[in-house]
């Protein structure tokens, strides 16, 4: 199972040489994982869940007179799977709500009010400027979705492309810094934030800082590679296709859509319930309000951008990743395996500094969220009562952990799915980011990491 796992996972970050989307790679993975469980080692579940499958087999007493092997597949089959599952489509759920809603202020031009006041013609200036909106935006969506949008600007302003990289490669180190900082920003932290592992106010107050020098940092030497003005540039906003509805109405819709994402935390806050619940009550009051607006505007239907129309812009490959990953992971979970990992990495460090620093080098090379569902899984462990402490609800553990999987993945530019995605949108070449962006990339990411860690200890 160890090794179908490191073949997918090296499968998965050669997805651009082998030209197979990841999410093949990784549905891929989790089938073959679950079947070896199943058929070669389903008694393994004796060791690993012996209380839960003694309670299991307590509550189905009809299923006692099978054979033992033939009990633990029961097992694994009506109590494993769908306990993860639930686990999983919670995650998934949200993901599929906060993307629609984005999509839906994109579809409507809602970006544009936010694009269209950058007027600033001075390089270095305009570079904080992108830079800092990048931050920002980051924080309240996501930093893929905020990358797109400030990418598209950036192309309108900035006409030579080799000026264009350095805003492109800011752009990607300010977006992962960004959502690093915040439980909606970046899908590691939502993960982390829906199983309860961290809570909103705590993990903003406690990156906030760390977060902000990790961007300020590379901004200061980068700004150094820019000098002059821009010239005979427009601020017009980007050409969009047009949506039948003023300006009124899709200024609303930003709003609303930006209300309805920063309400989840304080509705989970307020209520108890998983954030999925939030986002998708969320989008319903979204969609609602535009189904009114649009049942007034006597137009084509076929140009109407009701959410049944613009959740087929939803990227459902990228949720299908999410899916085998997670799958991936919960069927090493299952065995004990993950837990066998970290007694051995118990054994090496209990530094947790020193472990979650590790990992966020590590995103930078493989994909953040396959090492933080592996991470989730692997603690808490054995270990004194000191040390386990660190994994506690808002422990040092995991607010560091969210910190170091975002801004580690800026190191390289396919350390991210933000960095991917503009490599392919401004053609920036692997040596090029690496040869001039990587080593400020990790200064920032050093600088951030000491930040947080003098931070904890005074």
């Amino acid at each position: 199972m160890l090794a179908v796992f490191v073949i997918g996972y090296i499968g998965i970050t050669m997805e651009h040489r082998l030209k197979i989307d990841k999410a093949s790679i990784a549905l891929l993975m989790s089938g073959v994982l679950w079947v070896i469980y199943i058929t070669l080692i389903p008694m393994s579940t004796l060791q690993t869940n012996g209380e839960s499958f003694n309670e299991f087999i307590a509550h189905n007493p009809q299923i006692s007179s099978l054979s033992p092997i033939e009990q633990c597949r029961r097992f694994i089959v009506d109590f494993q799977l769908v306990e993860y599952l639930g686990d999983i489509s919670s995650t998934l759920f949200f993901l599929i709500g906060a993307m629609t809603i984005v999509e839906l202020i994109d579809a409507h031009n809602g970006f544009e009010f936010i694009t269209e006041k950058i007027t600033s013609r001075d390089k270095k200036r305009l570079l904080w400027i992108i830079s800092g909106i990048s931050f920002m935006m980051s924080a309240v969506l996501d930093n893929l979705t905020t990358s797109i949008v400030m990418i598209m600007l950036v192309k309108k302003l900035v006409p030579n492309y080799k000026e264009r990289w350095v805003f492109a490669s800011m752009i990607i180190i300010s977006a992962n810094s960004g959502g690093a900082w915040s439980p909606i920003g970046d899908v590691t932290t939502i993960m982390l934030w829906i199983k309860g592992k961290i809570s909103s106010w705590p993990l903003m107050s406690s990156l906030f800082i760390p977060s902000l020098v990790s961007t300020l940092v590379p901004l200061y030497f980068a700004g150094k590679m820019l000098k002059g003005t821009i010239n005979n540039h427009t601020v017009n906003s980007i050409k969009s296709q047009e949506v039948p509805l003023d300006k009124k109405k899709r200024l609303e819709i930003l709003v609303l859509g930006i209300i309805s994402l920063l309400s989840v935390p304080v509705f989970k806050y307020l209520t108890g319930l998983p954030p999925f619940i939030g986002v998708l009550t969320s989008l319903s009051m979204i969609w609602i309000f535009t189904e009114i607006i649009y049942s007034k505007v006597d137009v084509k239907e076929s140009v109407k951008r009701r959410v049944t129309n613009v959740i087929k812009r939803v990227d459902t490959a990228t949720i299908l990743f999410f899916l085998g990953i997670l799958m991936s992971v919960m069927a090493l979970k299952a065995t004990g395996l993950l837990n066998m990992l970290g007694e051995e990495l118990n054994k090496l460090t209990q530094n947790v500094y020193i472990i979650d620093i590790t990992i966020g080098i590590m995103s930078s090379i493989v994909d953040n969220v396959p090492l933080v569902a592996v991470a989730m899984g692997m603690y808490p462990v054995a270990g004194d009562a000191q040390f386990l402490q660190h994994f506690v609800m808002d422990g040092t553990f995991w607010q560091f952990l969210a910190y170091c999987s975002g801004v580690g993945g800026s190191i390289l530019i396919i350390g991210s799915a933000a960095g991917v995605v503009v490599m392919g949108l401004e053609k920036i070449s692997f040596n090029w980011y690496f040869k001039n962006i990587s080593i400020l990339a990790l200064a920032g990411y050093l600088a951030g990491a000491a930040t947080y860690i003098i931070l904890k200890t005074l």
